[in-house]
């Protein structure tokens, strides 16, 4: 049996259902309360539980044979990482842990507050005595689907300077996650998942542009300037201060590496932005929305 913490978000809920596809039974953990997807079948077992609350964490991970850790952006996830790899070691079982991080965990690189957390509990999974996989992503094509009102009135706006960064498709992360979970030969790995190119913002505003019908124009935003937009919106600081630093990576060209790990994992090549963009023509054009 198969854990999936984050069981609802965008990767997570891809994972799920790549499991649910191979036939392994899932124990998908959301919060009380909420409401769980529709495709759905009876192979997933929902559960509640808090990362805060050890107690929940041991029954979540009962008989768990695997682990895939995804936490939500947050002042304490590093703590709440910590408590789910410590709630594994309580089972006794040894399950293989499979911690979704970001690009770039583990190389102590200073100012960027979600790497500096994943690095922490990359740390802690080291020292747990289980056996372990990192999926390190980068950022994600699915990011821009939100923007999508910005590009239709032809502008991307991020501070994201000159930069290029490799980003990648959630579903060949999600298909990556699921191959590692459920197959051999990954443990003590970290693996960097990005898309095939490094792409500066300034070329994906180009592509956008050919998909929505017009020019779009990239805007180098000012860092402070978009810290201020996001504080505005009713961002919560922790995370708007984060993104502003994880920015500043971008643009000084720390996420444009690119690897073949996906294709490594998955059997294909990832997805390039192109195709991607063109895919979801509907979304970023508006025709899809009611």
């Amino acid at each position: 049996m198969i854990v999936v913490t984050g069981a609802t978000g965008t990767v997570g809920s891809e994972v799920v259902s790549g499991l649910r596809a191979r036939g392994e039974k899932v124990r998908a953990l959301v919060r009380a309360g909420s409401a769980v997807p529709d495709a759905w079948d009876a192979g997933v077992e929902p559960v509640a539980a808090d990362f805060t609350d050890p107690a929940s964490l041991d029954r979540a991970l009962a008989g768990a044979d695997a682990v895939y850790l995804l936490v939500a952006v947050h002042p304490e996830m590093d703590a709440h990482e910590r408590n789910v790899i410590d709630a594994a070691v309580r089972t006794g079982r040894r399950p293989h842990l499979v911690l979704h991080a970001a690009a770039g965990v583990g190389e102590h690189r200073e100012g960027v507050r979600f790497l500096a957390a994943h690095t922490v509990g990359l740390g802690h999974l080291g020292a747990s005595g289980l056996p372990w996989t990192v999926l390190a992503p980068n950022g994600f094509f699915q990011n821009f689907l939100g923007m999508a009102a910005a590009l239709r009135a032809g502008r991307l706006s991020l501070p994201g300077g000159t930069g290029a960064v490799s980003y990648v498709d959630t579903r060949d992360v999600a298909e990556a996650a699921v191959a590692v979970l459920t197959g051999t030969g990954h443990e003590n790995a970290v693996y960097t998942l990005t898309g095939p190119a490094a792409l500066t913002h300034a070329r994906i505003a180009d592509v956008l542009g050919e998909v929505v019908g017009h020019p779009v124009t990239y805007q180098a935003l000012d860092p402070e300037a978009a810290l201020a937009g996001m504080l505005a919106a009713g961002w919560e600081p922790w995370r708007a201060e984060g993104m502003a630093e994880l920015y500043g990576l971008y643009a000084a060209g720390g996420a444009a590496a690119v690897t073949s790990d996906v294709e490594k994992l998955t059997g294909h090549p990832a997805r390039p932005f192109a195709a991607f963009a063109t895919e979801h023509a509907a979304v970023l054009r508006g025709a899809a929305q009611s």
